[in-house]
């Protein structure tokens, strides 16, 4: 069977969209194509349950583009099942006559499905990913077929690659290799509100003083190196050094780099959920608005290697991460990370 998984928007959205992957690759026989932007595409790659990757030109894409999208598709495949779905991409499969179309029972795009499972996403009840892997259930079910549930990690590299690229990377920060790097990425794609440099600065200082033997790596995406400096600068002012990993050599050099962190730091954004898919130990901080909630974005670690952190709830709180107490955070941070020696961090 060929089946097209579309989830054509976000980096943490298309990463938390793994363990559905993962659910129809071990449950069907089939060939799993995914339409994905350009920028995951990478990333897609780099699945183990993908076989195929298709690049979706996006709304502003070109007449050219989109017409060669449409033909790359057409009649190619038994299934599509929409994981994120907009009027654009229902429009392009029905026009592709793909048989069986499946998609959530919302928006205008749900009439050019002819399967539609009902979901109230917006009410944050369960994770994102729990609501990709419904419509996988939905479609395995209508295939009758049997369900096999996947468990983290999604992604992992072999230990001898990750071995060689922490070496690289402390030679590169003039860093240790030997001991454990906390890794905190201040930056944000903008979908959700972070702390403040401030608050990171504060956070990482207290974190520092409670396992002072530990390297601060602050990482960075492109666009996101004058933050991230301004960010280390706010450390030397506190005495704490750090040093700045800036992503340059792609999404997928990115993943093996935060492979090697003993823990990472980050607000509600696309490298915590790559960090989570590695299952690397992870603190995510999150507002309390109900479409961005710890529970709604809620990262792919095993249980117990994820921390989360929100402003109180209260209809003029829920997005203040001011209202956040650094100290506290800390407080639950070291106690919850002093589990975390390090066995599994490559030497």
């Amino acid at each position: 069977m060929r089946v097209l998984v579309v989830r054509n928007d976000k980096i943490g959205d298309f990463m938390l969209a793994w363990p559905a992957f993962a659910m129809l690759k071990q449950s069907c026989d089939c060939e799993i194509t995914a339409l994905v932007p350009k920028y995951t595409a990478p990333l897609a790659e780099l699945c183990p349950w993908i076989d195929k990757v298709l690049i979706d030109p996006g709304k502003n894409g070109s007449k050219q583009d989109q017409a060669k999208l449409l033909t790359q598709i057409r009649r190619q495949f038994d299934a599509v099942v929409t994981l994120f779905s907009t009027t654009r991409i229902g429009w392009l499969v029905w026009r592709a006559g793909i048989p069986y179309r499946l998609a959530p029972a919302t928006k205008l795009a749900q009439i050019f499905y002819n399967h539609r499972l009902t979901q109230r996403r917006s009410r944050s009840e369960k994770p994102e990913y729990e609501y990709n892997l419904d419509l996988i259930r939905r479609f395995l079910h209508d295939q009758q077929l049997s369900v096999v549930d996947p468990a983290p990690p999604y992604l992992s590299f072999p230990h001898e690659q990750l071995s060689a690229i922490r070496l690289q990377i402390a030679n590169e920060l003039n860093i240790s290799s030997s001991v454990g790097w906390l890794m905190v990425h201040c930056g944000s794609g903008g979908s959700a509100n972070n702390l403040s440099l401030e608050q990171y600065a504060e956070l990482v200082m207290l974190l520092q003083k409670a396992k002072p033997n530990c390297c601060v790596v602050l990482t960075a995406g492109p666009g996101e190196e004058t933050k991230t400096a301004e960010l280390a600068e706010l450390l030397r002012q506190k005495g704490v050094q750090a040093v700045v990993y800036v992503s340059t050599e792609g999404l997928v050099r990115f993943a093996q780099v935060l492979a090697n962190a003993e823990l990472f730091v980050a607000g509600s954004t696309g490298p915590l959920h790559i960090s989570s898919a590695l299952d690397v130990p992870t603190v995510g901080f999150f507002p309390q608005r109900r479409s961005a909630t710890p529970l709604r974005w809620r990262p792919l670690n095993s249980d117990g290697r994820h921390l989360a952190f929100s402003p109180p709830e209260g209809e003029f709180s829920e997005q203040n991460m001011s209202l956040i107490s650094m100290p506290e955070c800390a407080q639950a941070i070291a106690k919850w990370w002093g589990g975390w020696v390090s066995e599994d961090k490559p030497d």
